[in-house]
């Protein structure tokens, strides 16, 4: 594989993070203006039609492969992560909040173990036990926000969702997308019906470009992926919480203390591959760069 596809799927890697944290940063100028499964409700019915034309295109029996229990479950987790989600970024710094978000991949362990049956290796405990220290120095007592459990929820629901993936039947990511977005809307509507308030031109604007970002940032990554190896790109996923920091203190005047920032690197770095945290020094095997 050639460098240049390397630089070129870092590059957009690097630009599908930027997306998602204009997507955070388009929820906090909502400022929770919107109650939060109206949010959510109207946020997957405008998912629902951008997918749909991608899933109507689709042959039948692929197109209902995707009404499953597995997708149901999912998209329940998913409606919860979302709401959760809305809470923290509203409540919290964009930088604490994305931290928090980051803890998904480390309840994955011990979900797998539970739910799958799989044993990690020592390494991978340590990593999640660092991870999770980091938590807790950045949810010290002085600084513990009650809005903090609500994205560890997020982060549970995340974490549980992807652990679903694994045991779903096959079907194209069209068709998982649909349906697990599809599901979402009644429980949104049931759960935004008591809290149901008026809704602006603006807001509309603001959830809209929310599902553009969002939408922005899956298509990149499916790009980068293509172009390179995960181990050899993924670092960049973590450009993400240096543009939320960034845009945080220059939009939100949310500048991080020394404590939370150190919080944040434990929690980040040992999520990071392990080739990337290796010393320079060691040799990286030759790649074939036959296209």
């Amino acid at each position: 594989m050639s460098n240049r596809n390397i630089q070129t799927a870092i590059l957009l890697l690097v630009l599908a993070n930027l997306m998602a944290s204009f997507s955070d940063v388009s929820l906090k100028v909502l400022n929770g203006e919107v109650p939060t499964f109206q949010y959510v409700l109207i946020r997957q019915i405008l998912s629902l039609v951008f997918i749909a034309p991608l899933w109507l295109k689709q042959p039948r029996e692929e197109r209902m492969s995707g009404c499953c229990k597995v997708n149901f479950w999912r998209a329940q987790f998913i409606l919860i992560g979302s709401g959760c989600a809305m809470v923290a970024i509203t409540h919290l710094t964009l930088a604490t909040a994305n931290a928090m978000f980051y803890v998904a991949p480390l309840m994955m362990l011990p979900l797998s173990v539970v739910f799958l049956k799989e044993v990690p290796p020592m390494k991978k405990i340590i990593a999640t036990g660092i991870g999770f220290v980091g938590v807790l120095v950045v949810l010290r007592p002085e600084h513990f926000h009650w809005a903090a459990i609500i994205a560890l929820g997020s982060a549970l629901a995340m974490a549980v969702g992807n652990i679903l993936i694994r045991k779903l039947p096959k079907q194209s990511v069209v068709t998982t997308l649909f349906w697990t977005t599809a599901l979402t809307i009644p429980g949104a509507f049931l759960l935004a019906l008591p809290n149901w308030g008026e809704i602006e031109p603006r807001h509309l604007f603001w959830i809209a470009a929310i599902n553009f970002f969002v939408l922005a940032y899956h298509a990149l990554v499916v790009f980068a992926y293509r172009k390179a190896e995960a181990g050899q790109i993924a670092l960049a996923e973590y450009s993400g919480l240096v543009f939320v920091t960034i845009f945080g203190i220059i939009g939100f005047d949310e500048v991080p203390d020394m404590l939370t920032t150190l919080g944040i690197l434990m929690i980040v770095v040992p999520l990071m591959p392990i080739r990337w945290r290796r010393s320079k020094k060691e040799p990286i095997p030759a790649q074939d760069t036959a296209t």
